[in-house]
């Protein structure tokens, strides 16, 4: 599953990305059209227009995360590692000074941004990382931030370790905060 070198950090495997992306897209699908041309809408905006509501897919985030939460409800302490590893990379990567220009946000608000980025799934995630200027101001879906890493604690009563070598938490990534 995940590369694993002694001593170095693991990143995770091309199957975790996959899988945690699938049940991204998963989750979504369960939940009908109406939150995908949504999100699509989001994905191919102009950013400087008005013409799509920011805050439109807000009252389906909870419905989403708990479709992810049943998908996930029987995966073994090793699968909710890997999918944690993913989710910590994933949020790593857009610790970014260009994207928190355009979501604000203190510690835990620019974390939940960049959870809404991750959550809006693999096509909006790599349109933020390409165009910031994709990526909705005040936007939040802290849940999805620790979500594998609650699940896990919850069903093997402690949390993973992903042995990444990195944090999720804002400003922790000093490739996205060069000057």
């Amino acid at each position: 599953m995940s590369v694993s070198v002694d001593g170095v950090a693991k990143l995770p495997g091309v199957e975790d990305e996959a899988r945690f992306w699938a049940m991204v897209e998963a989750a979504w699908e369960r939940l009908g059209p109406e939150p995908a041309a949504l999100r699509r809408a989001l994905r191919e905006r102009d950013p400087a227009a008005d013409d799509v509501d920011p805050d439109a897919l807000d009252e389906w985030l909870s419905p989403f995360v708990e479709q992810l939460c049943a998908l996930a409800a029987d995966l073994s302490s090793e699968e909710l590692t890997a999918l944690d590893r993913v989710v910590e990379r994933k949020l790593y990567d857009l610790d970014r000074a260009d994207v928190h220009a355009v979501t604000d946000g203190s510690d835990d608000g620019f974390l939940y941004a960049r959870g809404h980025i991750v959550a809006l799934g693999r096509e909006f995630y790599e349109a933020v990382r390409a165009n910031p200027a994709l990526a909705v101001t005040d936007a939040e879906c802290e849940s999805l931030c620790y979500l594998f890493a609650h699940l896990h604690d919850k069903r093997f009563g402690d949390w993973p370790r992903t042995g990444s070598g990195i944090s999720r938490e804002s400003f922790n990534n000093p490739d996205g905060w060069r000057e």
